[in-house]
């Protein structure tokens, strides 16, 4: 059967980059992949219902994107430390704060000690992103009168931190793989939106870059932040640094309706537009992947999505041995 007209279509899963794995999710059902060091392949798939699960907030727009932030968060961080298990040095000792943990929490040790690690990573990251470049805009005051222009400076200094975070950690080796894994998971979306067959030869020739990456996200947040702090002003300078903090979570509801949308609609020239930013960004979040993490990911994307059945309901193909071969170029 001949394809359908191609149109904005999400599959509507997601993944994100492990150590030597990737996850990929798709509605409650997770899969891990991870290639242990002795190259074999092992995976773990789960059910993560998230926080507020089955509530209706969960369903209210700019509400929702903020427990869906916290939930990928939670999930991120959970698979992370599950790939990292394997690469642990087997000669690393207990702590005595291990020991400690474990008598207090007993078999919850590690929930609580994952907790703890958001909740730092989320302290830190709003004192970096939010807070230091208000302190730092606030050194351009005697200079600049006009309240919009400080504004805008706050956040190119906010911009520019995050570039400057994510330019860093690209140079480290190890990250440089985890890149890797990064956009053989895009490929694999990429490649089963644009109605192709998911297959290593199909999925090599994708594009590496996609519009509803995380790391748009995190760029949406910082273009969002600025157009907020030039309309929501008040006096007192320490006022200004608890607004920047008490808005982070309306700034992540805002920016996942952004990014949401843009997914749904990629081929709206708009969306290219205001996307474009987070797709230049990603060419350093991603890098090109080898043909054996690709078979990964496939792996990893398989074990939650039935991709032949969505090629058929969205593009009309059908069901035959058709499905076994790559398109042509």
């Amino acid at each position: 059967m001949a394809r359908r007209k191609r149109r904005d279509c999400s599959c509507g899963i997601g993944g994100q980059a492990v150590l030597e794995g990737i996850m990929m999710k798709n509605k409650d059902l997770y899969a891990v992949v991870v290639r242990k060091p002795d190259g074999e392949l092992v995976m773990d798939t789960e059910e993560y219902h998230g926080i507020m699960h089955g509530s209706k907030v969960k369903k209210i727009p700019f509400v929702r994107g903020i427990f869906n932030f916290l939930d990928s968060l939670i999930l991120g961080s959970r698979t992370l430390t599950y790939s990292a298990n394997f690469y642990e040095d087997e000669e690393a000792k207990e702590t005595g704060l291990d020991k400690l943990a474990k008598g207090l929490f007993k078999d919850k040790a590690e929930k609580v000690f994952m907790g703890i690690t958001i909740t730092l990573s989320l302290i830190l990251a709003v004192a970096i992103f939010m807070v230091l470049p208000y302190f730092i805009g606030n050194l351009f005051h005697s200079f600049v009168r006009n309240t919009t222009v400080l504004a805008l400076i706050e956040g190119l200094i906010r911009i520019g931190i995050f570039l400057l975070y994510v330019l860093l950690i690209s140079r480290m080796q190890d990250i440089k793989r985890v890149y890797m894994y990064h956009g053989a998971e895009h490929k694999c979306i990429n490649c089963i939106e644009k109605g192709r067959p998911l297959t290593v030869n199909n999925v090599m020739r994708s594009s590496r870059l996609h519009k509803r990456c995380g790391t748009s996200f995190m760029l949406f947040v910082m273009l969002v932040s600025v157009i907020l702090f030039i309309f929501i002003r008040v006096d007192d300078p320490v006022m200004r640094v608890v607004i920047r903090v008490l808005l982070v979570p309306v700034i992540a509801g805002i920016s996942y309706e952004l990014i949401r949308f843009a997914g749904s609609h990629s081929n709206h020239f708009l969306v290219k537009l205001i996307s474009a930013p987070g797709m230049w960004v990603q060419m350093l979040t991603t890098k090109e992947p080898t043909e054996d993490m690709v078979e990964l990911a496939i792996k990893s994307v398989e074990a939650v999505f039935d991709w032949k059945e969505y090629l058929y309901d969205t593009f009309g193909y059908d069901m035959d041995d058709s499905w076994l071969t790559d398109e042509p170029a």
